[in-house]
This record gives structure tokens, sequence and C-alpha cells, in this order.
């Protein structure tokens, strides 16, 4: 009997890698468990991905398409009239509210890239995107201030519990964007 063709494995694989990590962390992230949570042969995964690393890289990527897409999608993001503080509060609230376990997923992944190397071009792919979409409506230095903030807003509502205070974000925003008058602000 002659293999299957089966043109949409990879992706079951990779979405079966994401179902893992979601429910046991990366910790429990195995060829054999992702090969059963997809229910293909374990050499379907060892032949598409030679590696875990090269499993974790599609899977991040993918997960990275979550929020990036909400920022490419909002089209008030690049019009020069939006209060872009407010604008940027209620994506992440937006975000935050959505499938909690999809933001904490690709959150665990993209913090990976500090243990793995090999996911550190895909994290930083991804911090450049979104830096590149908020520089269209500031600077690039003030992109990357806004994408570091919000990463810390996403980070200690994910890991305190505390409920997102999107008056608050947008109040914390809004001092990135138009720092108060008078402020020192630091030489670039």
């Amino acid at each position: 009997m002659g293999r299957r063709y089966d043109p949409e494995r990879r992706q079951r694989i990779i979405d079966a890698a994401i179902r893992v990590v979601g429910a046991k962390g990366i910790a429990g992230l195995s060829h054999r468990s992702v090969a059963a949570e997809a229910d293909v042969p374990l050499g379907s995964t060892t032949y598409h991905f030679k590696t875990l690393d090269d499993l974790l890289v599609a899977a991040l990527r993918q997960t990275n398409e979550g929020f990036a897409g909400l920022v490419a999608g909002r089209e008030s993001l690049a019009d020069p009239r939006a209060d872009l503080p407010a604008e940027l509060a209620a994506l992440l609230g937006e975000w935050l509210a959505g499938d909690r376990t999809g933001v904490e997923l690709e959150y665990e992944l993209y913090l990976a890239a500090l243990r793995r190397p090999a996911l550190r071009p895909v994290a930083a792919e991804w911090t450049e995107g979104v830096g590149e979409h908020l520089a269209r409506r500031t600077d690039p230095a003030t992109a990357r201030a806004l994408l570091a903030l919000m990463d810390g807003i996403c980070l200690q509502v994910l890991l305190t519990g505390v409920a997102y205070d999107e008056g608050w974000a947008r109040e914390v925003l809004e001092r990135v964007v138009r720092p108060a008058a008078g402020a020192a602000t630091p030489a670039g």
C-alpha cells in the first residue's frame, strides 16, 4: 500500500503542536505528543519538522499572526486623525478579551525564545512587523517604546489576573506618544 497524499498534514501537525503547548506548556511538547494529538504517525512529525525547534518556529509564526493581524487589520491605526493611544488601548482590550488561552500561548512561545535561539528570529520578526505598523504614526523609537509598554501591560494582566483597565492603558500610552510638557526626554 502506497503513501497516502495528505496536503494538510503539515498544518495539522502545527495546529496540534499549538494545542499541546496550550495544554501542557512547552515542556510537554515532543514529536510523540504532537503525533498523538494530530493523529498522525510519529514519522510524519519528524518528516515535516526535523527538530522540536523547527516545530516551535512554525507554531510561533502561526500564533504571532493573532496580534499582528489585529494591528494590521485596524485601519484606524493608520489614520492620522485617530487618537493613537485610545486606539492601541482598545486594541489591547479586544485582544485580551478574546481567547485568553491563545494570548497566553502566544506569549509562552514568544518568551520561549529566551532559551531557544532558533525562535529569536521569529520573535524579532513579530516585533519588527508590529513596530513598523506603529512607526507609521510615530517614529521608530516611539514605536518600540509603545510595543514594549503594550507587552508589559499584557504580561501584567496575564500574570496577575488583574482585569485589564483600558482607561489606564490609554493614559500611559498617551505618555509615551505625547510626553507631559516640561518632562525630561532621554537623549536618543
